[in-house]
């Protein structure tokens, strides 16, 4: 795995930075090992919801995980307020960093992360491929195989 700290500015949208630094990776996966900082607003779906909720204010990113690839990402965040109440869901692009994005990323050069519309979920999932040795995408392996999962979106 190589390791790669980011910073983001105020005023970055986080999940848009993370899509677009990742796509101009030679790597085709990779995931969040940590993510701190402050939000001006965030922008969450709650599990199950058909919408993001919009919050504005003074938040705390407590914690930021999930994966990224050249086609989209999942990314789970979870922020406080304030007043230390603590909230947290999918994060969507519109979420602006207010003072600071402080980021640890593991690149993973020997994996594919692709994301597939599963019929079961009805959400584009993770699909996750091997990459050949040195070679790029047009030299991937056959699929990984991967277990079956309940639905939890």
């Amino acid at each position: 795995m190589k390791v790669v700290p980011l910073r983001l500015q105020p005023g970055d949208d986080l999940r848009q930075a993370l899509e677009t630094w990742m796509g101009e990776q030679e790597e085709q996966a990779g995931c969040v090992i940590s993510g701190i900082g402050s939000l001006s607003v965030v922008q969450l779906r709650f599990a199950g919801a058909a919408a993001a909720t919009t919050i504005h204010g003074e938040l705390e990113i407590l914690s930021l995980s999930g994966t990224l690839s050249a086609d989209g990402a999942h990314l789970h965040i979870a922020i406080s307020d304030s007043r230390g109440t603590v909230i947290g869901g999918h994060l969507y692009a519109g979420s602006l960093v207010r003072t600071t994005a402080e980021l640890v990323i593991g690149l993973l050069p020997e994996w594919r992360f692709s994301r597939e519309l599963d019929t079961a979920t009805g959400y584009a999932e993770l699909r996750i491929t091997p990459r050949a040795p040195g070679g790029g995408a047009a030299d991937a392996a056959p699929p990984a195989e991967t277990p079956a999962r309940p639905r939890q979106h």
